[in-house]
């Protein structure tokens, strides 16, 4: 990062003492809690959850692959829907005894087993969030092996949970309607969670070794899942659906994660407007943003907005020091620490990917549906193992040289050939570029004025400024108001929906923007004055268990529980390991979010490590700089089993 392009001095003190307030809470429970829950201890039923003890009877086995599996184990006493509150759990044949019981297996873990270094009392669990618009996620009805090698050959304890998505739905068994959206694909998860701890003495697994991986707005859940640990944000929800809160000798039972991945996360929805215009929005003149309409006002003020929120934000850099924006020449929020943080973001990623690439390179981009990760063999295979295919298998492709022109999706404007519209899961829409040289591939991307350039031999990329790239690599696809829609007809105005009001406003910053300057937008065209009320009347809704849309709303934010700016701040288990991986050509939401994530774990006690990486040419998808997805998934696991290994023979 270039630092040197702003000082920093002009921040003032408060945004510099959230800062500094970030690294001083720890990231475990807090006193209160624990006074309360031994307080609880005493009166507590022992008996309340024996009917979500595991079946040690009831296992399956797979001969051929040695692995015993259970679907269908419901983990919640009272489910709105036992087709997606319930989970599948998928076990190394190594870790257990089993006498065969007509067609199941009695099973008891063996204490003794060793599989791939890791036995029943180190190995890990992993989880997927196998969804990255949080359609519904089903739990397994049928099984197949296919794609679970990687995780049991491992070692590792695979379970998939079902989850309700990001609206309510129809109870398979009756015509009633069951509550969906925020948060319950969180609250559902963390049921799941409290459900293997209470069973853990018949797991072979480390259940204070829970990891959950997740993508697109899956990754955002895993995300959360990770910040918001045993956090009363959540508890009426759990109480509502029968979620465990205490084990057979009274003991409280933590819905807490051991570590979180997570691909092109969408989160942080209280700001993702405001980031999505201050990034890319206020860069674009056409569609929404187009000069003379009130949207276009409207995006301008959103990026100021933005700015004003990364100022009380909190946020600081490895050394501690504030980031925070500066006003440029025009009052736009283009300057200071932040900005050339992210900017660095991007050209760190940049760098890696021109030291490392050899030319001749394809650059043939992939963006992800569901599902990408094994378990339920109604859906299809592995989307990264679709793309990996699809990718080796020589798709039609045209050879670039320097200032070519075109459209192409790798920012270099060079003409791309399609291989027709792939339909695969996983992948959509393959097309294919090769550049002959690194000469080459820079020419393309600089063919319309020079903005980015590279040190062979320092092995850094520099880029002029953060619109260049934006116009050239990450332009804005997404209307004004990218995530809460005038027309609230996107995937997050479902996802804070109320029952059967299926779609609803929720950006709080938007609805005060247009009470506040209603007078102004009706002087520029398009303006409907009947915005304002839409929003006013939206913003102030209740669920059903009269939790307000704000809680709602931050319900789906890590960075309620890690950054000080938040009430939320400190108010739970937050995990010590953390994996964030991004494309920076994707434009479904801003780098904005993955960097505050990033940044504020960072900075927060009790989290161990953040491996955060940005990769150049790749779009929304389970980007990585190289390798498949999965294997990389599993790979950091281990070097957090590593991790927490040398944390307990240091202490």
């Amino acid at each position: 990062m270039n630092a040197s392009r702003r000082d920093f001095l002009a921040l003032s003190a408060v945004t510099a003492g959230l800062g500094l307030a970030a690294c001083a809470r720890p990231g475990g429970q807090t006193s209160d809690q624990a006074t309360d829950q031994q307080q609880e201890q005493s009166s507590v039923n022992l008996e309340e959850f024996e009917g979500l003890a595991l079946k040690d009877d009831a296992w399956k086995y797979d001969a051929a692959n040695d692995c015993y599996y259970q679907l269908g184990v419901k983990y919640c006493l009272k489910p709105g829907s036992e087709s997606y509150e319930s989970l599948a759990i998928f076990v190394p044949g190594a870790y257990f005894d089993a006498q065969k019981s007509g067609e199941s297996y009695k099973c008891t873990v063996k204490s003794d087993a060793t599989l791939a270094g890791l036995t029943p009392k180190t190995a890990p669990v992993v989880m997927p969030v196998n969804s990255a618009r949080l359609n519904a996620q089903a739990c397994p009805t049928s099984y197949s092996y296919d794609g679970l090698s990687r995780y049991l050959s491992a070692g590792m304890v695979y379970v998939y949970a079902g989850f309700r998505g990001r609206s309510a739905g129809i109870a398979s068994d009756s015509q009633d309607l069951y509550p969906g959206g925020a948060p319950w694909p969180v609250v559902d998860l963390k049921a799941a969670v409290r459900y293997l701890r209470y069973n853990a003495s018949k797991l072979p697994a480390n259940l204070d070794r829970v990891f959950v991986a997740g993508y697109g707005a899956g990754g955002g859940v895993s995300a959360v899942l990770g910040a918001g640990g045993d956090s009363a944000l959540y508890q009426k929800y759990l109480e509502a659906i029968g979620a465990v809160t205490h084990d057979h000798e009274g003991n409280a039972v933590s819905d807490a994660i051991c570590g979180s991945a997570s691909w092109c996360p969408v989160t942080s929805f209280d700001t993702a407007d405001g980031a999505y215009e201050w990034m890319m929005g206020q860069f674009s003149t056409t569609g929404t943003r187009k000069e003379g309409s009130w949207t276009a006002q409207l995006s301008h003020d959103l990026a100021d907005s933005y700015g004003d929120y990364v100022n009380q934000l909190g946020l600081t850099d490895n050394k501690g020091n504030a980031l925070g924006l500066e006003e440029t020449s025009d009052g736009s929020y283009l300057a200071g620490e932040y900005y050339d943080q992210l900017l660095g973001c991007i050209e760190d990623g940049a760098s890696s990917f021109l030291s490392s690439t050899e030319f001749p390179y394809t650059y043939t981009p992939a963006r992800m549906s569901d599902s990408c990760f094994p378990g339920d063999p109604n859906l299809a295979a592995s989307g990264a193992d679709e793309i990996d295919a699809l990718s080796s298998a020589g798709s039609t492709s045209t050879t670039s040289g320097a200032g070519t022109s075109g459209t192409g999706g790798d920012g270099t404007g060079a003409e791309s050939s399609s291989a027709g519209s792939v339909s695969a899961t996983g992948v959509s829409q393959v097309q294919s570029t090769v550049y002959e040289s690194l000469g080459s591939y820079l020419s393309a991307l600089n063919s319309d004025s020079r903005w980015i350039t590279y040190s062979s031999s320092r092995q850094t990329a520099r880029i002029t400024e953060l619109w260049d790239f934006v116009a050239k690599c990450r332009p804005a696809q997404k209307e004004v108001c990218a995530f809460d829609a005038l027309d609230r007809s996107t995937m997050a105005n479902q996802l804070f929906g109320i029952d059967a009001e299926s779609t609803l406003h929720f950006d709080r910053t938007v609805s005060d923007l247009l009470a506040n300057n209603q007078v102004s937008y009706a002087t520029f065209e398009g303006w409907d004055g009947s915005y304002v009320s839409s929003w006013s009347a939206d913003v102030v809704k209740k669920d059903a268990l009269g939790v307000s849309m704000a809680d709602r709303v931050q319900s789906m934010n890590p960075l309620y529980h890690i950054c000080g700016s938040y009430e939320g701040f400190g108010q739970a288990k937050v995990a010590p390991h953390w994996r964030i991986n991004t494309g920076l050509f994707q434009t479904e939401s801003a780098l904005c979010g993955e960097l505050n994530l990033a940044r504020a774990l960072s900075a927060y006690d009790g989290v161990r490590d953040v491996a955060f990486t940005p990769v150049w040419g790749r779009g929304y998808e389970l980007a990585e700089a190289s390798g498949d997805p999965q294997d990389r998934l599993v790979a950091w696991v281990l070097s957090c089993l590593e991790s927490e290994a040398a944390a307990v023979q240091a202490s």
